[in-house]
């Protein structure tokens, strides 16, 4: 399984557009505190859907991976199948 600090990566940093089931998603990535604290935040465009999650990669190496009120996998999943559109 690919850990969820590479899957945020797939992301730019700011604000993109990503296509996942078919549908468009605007994603915000923000990256703090040199990297140790990740966010993403995603809403669908046209449509109700929302992705958020948080990731901190504090210094014992130990990722700390924290969806925002709904399951990992819905998170997880999203971030694996999001393509950029371009």
């Amino acid at each position: 399984m690919t850990s969820p600090a590479a899957l945020f990566d797939r992301l730019p940093e700011g604000w993109s557009e990503v296509d996942f089931a078919g549908r468009r998603y605007g994603v915000t990535r923000t990256v703090r505190l040199g990297g140790r604290v990740q966010s993403v935040y995603a809403e669908e465009l046209g449509g109700t859907d929302v992705i958020s999650a948080n990731l901190y990669l504090p210094a014992d190496g130990e990722e700390r991976f924290r969806p925002c009120e709904m399951p990992a996998e819905k998170v997880l999943a999203f971030l694996a199948g999001a393509a950029l559109v371009e």
